[in-house]
């Protein structure tokens, strides 16, 4: 019993170049968004992970995530430059105090590359990691709304 053939990206530009000059009905374009939202997700796929993002992009679309009927944005801290053939990532990440960040970068690369170029059909020349920042256990999400201290005041805003 053999194992059914995954196409490669390889194999994805052969097929499409053959279709190019052997009767391709059109052309098929992939706007920025997407390769951002597919490396945000295998991004967020890997263990150690604890957000995407720098502060400010961070705590910008938690604000924006708060208004009604705004949509979390799953490529936050992901930008992206898409060719026809080729496509570069730049990735911010927040990592959990403790894990190894070599390992961790090589594991979200990995991740990012299979999945962009298996989903798209695109070859990834490269995928630059930047750690902004390392989550401590004790810390709270930016995101999540901090208790008012009882220091005894009223709070000014309700």
């Amino acid at each position: 019993m053999t194992q059914p053939h995954t196409p490669t990206p390889a194999d994805l530009q052969k097929s499409s170049t053959e279709n190019q000059s052997g009767g391709e009905r059109g052309r098929t374009a992939l706007a920025v968004g997407v390769v951002e939202k597919i490396a945000g997700m295998a991004a967020r796929e890997v263990s150690g992970i604890h957000a995407l993002g720098s502060g400010f992009s961070r705590t910008f679309g938690a604000m924006r995530d708060r208004v009604p009927g705004s949509k979390s944005s799953v490529g936050r801290g992901i930008k992206a430059e898409v060719g026809e053939k080729q496509t570069a990532i730049d990735i911010a990440l927040v990592v959990e105090y403790g894990v190894v960040i070599p390992r961790l970068a090589s594991e979200v690369r990995a991740n990012i590359i299979e999945a962009v170029e298996r989903m798209t059909g695109l070859e990834v020349v490269e995928v630059n990691i930047s750690v902004n920042d390392v989550h401590l256990p004790d810390e709270p999400d930016e995101d999540e709304e901090e208790e008012p201290q009882s220091s005894g005041k009223r709070p000014r805003v309700q």
